[in-house]
């Protein structure tokens, strides 16, 4: 048997949750052990009272309901492996350790790609992302992904597809976390994005393969994103927008929580500027504003698998992309001033421009911008 079977078939019980599990497997590092334990040994066991105790007892003494819990979980296993997916649970020792400091840790991850060592950090945000939304959320998640993060996010539209996008075209990793069976990318229906999200990270979730997606499952989502980091950054959202939810996880599991400031004219800024209003959220407008709270994860350069080049010379540019390069400040340049600032015309620039983001040395932005990396 799978060693991973018990803990699958302890879930399917009915009345207990991931921080009873927690606490059960706490109690019962083998818990083949359970069918053996008695009602004082379970009421022992932190939050688990008389009545869930029994309930327990009487499911894994049950020959009929035993069996089909376990083919289930054998069943489960199998769709795994067919998608080349793994499992990795509480017991594991390369289990997020940030994620396991939280209450209610999930007992186990299904997991497509492989989860990197380098500290996770979330970038999150509306799903009706402004161009200003979508610019911050590329900027902070390519400076992320330059310092030795690795950025997380939810794979929703909008902010959180901009961050997943941004990471990997700075070279570095991103880890995007599901509501629904890591078999079920709803949101990129035609492996646009995950495939590559996979070679680079992972894609993350404690929803079974082929369960249904519903909208109580988001929240639970949201505390995975945050429990898995660092720090969250909230960069646009509404008063009641997911967000937000993911927000008031990283508060109640004692983590740093950031926000850009907006447009007080913006409803895709009411939320963020609420959460710095009340305190909630250190209002960023660089990457030193993060990573001034964050010494501690930020590694040193040489250990960066993707470190930022500041050397021009580090991108082997020919004459024409130095001059552009030099041209370009450390803000955002729209296409009409640099050919301006430059003299090259603007479809001759724009070949340029290509084969500088080709090279990396350059991202661009919505509305025909672009910015140095």
């Amino acid at each position: 048997m799978d060693r991973n079977i018990p803990l699958l078939v302890l879930s399917l019980i009915p009345g207990i949750g991931p921080a009873r599990i927690k606490a059960v497997v706490s109690r019962f590092p083998d818990l083949r052990e359970l069918g053996c334990a008695g009602i004082n040994d379970l009421t022992a066991v932190p939050g688990i009272g008389e009545p869930l105790a029994r309930q327990i007892l009487t499911f894994l003494r049950n020959p009929s309901k035993r069996e089909d819990a376990l083919k289930t979980a054998e069943e489960q296993l199998e769709k795994l492996h067919r998608i080349n997916g793994s499992l990795v649970t509480l017991r594991d020792p390369d289990y997020p350790r940030l994620l396991r400091e939280i209450y209610d840790s999930p007992p186990y991850l299904f997991i497509r790609g492989t989860l990197p060592s380098a500290p996770f950090f979330a970038v999150v945000g509306t799903r009706k992302a402004t161009p200003y939304g979508k610019q911050c959320a590329s900027m902070f998640s390519g400076d992320l992904a330059a310092n030795g993060f690795t950025v997380c996010s939810g794979m929703a539209y909008g902010i959180d597809m901009a961050a997943h996008q941004a990471a990997l075209e700075s070279g570095g990793s991103t880890v995007a976390v599901l509501a629904g069976g890591i078999d079920n990318i709803y949101t990129d229906p035609k492996g646009k994005l995950w495939p590559r999200i996979a070679e680079r990270g992972a894609l993350v979730s404690e929803e079974w393969i082929g369960s249904e997606l519903c909208p109580a499952k988001f929240p639970k989502r949201n505390r995975i994103i945050a429990g898995l980091s660092a720090g969250t950054l909230v960069v646009e959202s509404d008063l009641d927008g997911g967000a937000l939810i993911t927000a008031d996880c990283a508060l109640e599991q004692n983590r740093e929580v950031f926000a850009i400031p907006g447009n007080i004219f913006s409803h895709q800024s009411r939320g963020t500027n609420r959460l710095i209003q009340q305190g909630q959220a250190k209002s960023v407008t660089g990457i030193d504003d993060i990573l001034s709270e964050l010494k501690e994860f930020k590694r040193d350069s040489s250990e960066n698998d993707s470190p930022a080049r500041d050397n021009l010379h580090d991108f082997q540019l020919d004459s024409p992309e130095m001059e552009i390069m030099e041209k370009m400040g450390s803000e955002p340049l729209h296409i009409d001033l640099l050919a301006a600032k430059t003299g090259i015309e603007i479809d001759v620039l724009l070949v340029y421009l290509f084969e500088l983001e080709m090279k990396k040395a350059i991202l661009q932005l919505p509305g025909q911008m672009f910015q140095k990396r």
